[in-house]
């Protein structure tokens, strides 16, 4: 990217990126991200994006760690996308130093149709009395507005808390605004080849046990708790039946609730 880039360049960038990252139609896309610059001059933090995909029904947010696996792409290369993103992010922060005289700790950018939302929060994060599940839980619920009863007791305070104190006057926001006319474009990295799309497992009468069929499928001994995985999965009864990997469950985002990509 040419030394001098504007800040409304690199949101386009950025849009332009988190397009490319996502190899289905959508409706709306949410991104949190942190920048902590230590005392060594080293930065540090956080990120992680959710979309929700195109439908006329409304479907479950998918997670960005989702994203490789459910659609069978080459991890590898998605990680590098993802460096790539935060690379900007930061170069985003640099700018808003620069001219707006704004120094962020963390941003959510929001895209729904044509128009785009970034907001900035200038918390001390180093200090916070919120961990980094504190933060995306509360992020969660207020931008993904997942019910307060996904949430651990603990989790469901400090969502608490941190909204008596925005009542309160803490934690403003910096926000900037804009509609752009941008392409949608999907997501062409290779697809890996060696990975078996075709990933099922089959379950006796009572759901309990589960047995290898094929090199396909999986042994799960009947202690282990029922997870869906995100990959289409069938189950034996009379007939075969489709479960939709998007309908999702507690289970299925307990497991990647507080996977953050760290910097």
């Amino acid at each position: 990217m040419p030394v001098g880039t504007t800040i409304k360049e690199l949101y386009s960038e950025i849009r332009k990126c988190l397009f490319y990252m996502i190899p289905e139609k959508w409706d709306s896309i949410y991104l949190y991200a942190s920048v902590i610059q230590r005392d060594n001059g080293e930065e540090t933090g956080e990120m992680f994006f959710y979309y929700f995909p195109k439908s006329i029904i409304k479907k479950n947010p998918i997670n960005v760690y989702q994203i490789p696996q459910k659609f069978n792409l080459n991890e590898g290369e998605y990680v590098k996308l993802t460096h790539q993103l935060y690379d900007l992010i930061k170069k985003l922060r640099h700018q808003c130093q620069k001219y707006d005289k704004i120094s962020w700790s963390n941003i959510t950018i929001s895209i729904e149709n044509v128009d785009f939302l970034a907001e900035y929060n200038c918390d001390d994060l180093l200090s916070s009395m919120y961990s980094s599940d504190d933060r995306m839980a509360i992020w969660q619920y207020k931008y993904l507005e997942y019910p307060m009863e996904k949430f651990s007791k603990a989790q469901r305070q400090q969502i608490n808390r941190y909204e008596i104190e925005e009542e309160q006057g803490l934690h403003k926001k910096t926000m900037y605004t804009e509609t752009f006319y941008q392409q949608h474009e999907h997501n062409h990295i290779q697809y890996d080849v060696n990975k078996k799309v075709d990933e099922y497992i089959k379950v006796d009468e009572n759901r309990k046990d589960f047995q290898i069929v094929n090199s396909n499928q999986y042994l799960i001994q009947s202690n282990t708790p029922f997870r869906k995985r995100n990959k289409t999965l069938f189950k034996e009864k009379n007939d075969m039946e489709y479960i939709d990997d998007n309908d999702g469950d507690n289970g299925d985002e307990i497991v990647v609730r507080n996977q953050i990509l760290k910097y």
